[in-house]
């Protein structure tokens, strides 16, 4: 008797290893089809829906500033090779290395940014090594120095202005 309990048992657990095996391979694949679902929803809804609710005007419908205008105004950006310094104090242990980029109202100033690219660069070094750490180690101190950067620039130029000055690098070391 015992071993025909063993041979029921035996033959009780066999059957349930495959429902284990095909349950799970059942959930592994409902849960590929939500997947794939999901992501078919939300890019249908990305690529369909949403290009109809910004409107042939853009952003919800709302056509204001350039891009009721037509093309919205790009930038013209100059961007002058890298600028090595030692700065005051400390007997020149420490140096600042930044790069610049400049923001101009026209083609015509770009041009005159690259034809006048060495009194600028004269202007800025100049401008840079007289400045010390605790100038210029603060944002405030990074922010002046952009506005000082922007009108000695502006001084040296003779058609067009400087709109903006962006660091794209500061270290300071």
């Amino acid at each position: 008797m015992a071993e025909e309990e063993k041979v029921e048992a035996e033959e009780g657990k066999e059957p349930e290893k495959p429902e284990k095996k095909s349950s799970k391979k059942l959930m592994v694949i409902i849960g590929v089809a939500v997947l794939l679902l999901g992501g078919g929803g939300f890019a249908g809804w990305k690529f369909l829906l949403a290009d109809k609710a910004s409107g042939p005007e853009g952003e919800s419908g709302q056509g204001t500033g350039a891009a009721a205008e037509g093309t919205p105004k790009i930038a013209i950006i100059y961007d002058m090779k890298p600028f090595i310094v030692n700065l005051l104090g400390n007997q020149g242990k420490r140096y600042l290395k930044a790069k610049v980029d400049i923001e101009v109202d026209s083609e015509e100033t770009a041009s005159e940014l690259k034809d006048r690219q060495s009194q600028l660069r004269d202007a800025v070094l100049l401008l840079l090594a007289g400045k010390s750490f605790e100038d210029i180690s603060s944002p405030e101190g990074k922010t002046q120095l952009r506005n000082e950067l922007i009108g000695r620039i502006n001084e040296h130029l003779k058609s067009g202005t400087v709109q903006n000055l962006y660091f794209t690098e500061f270290v300071v070391q």
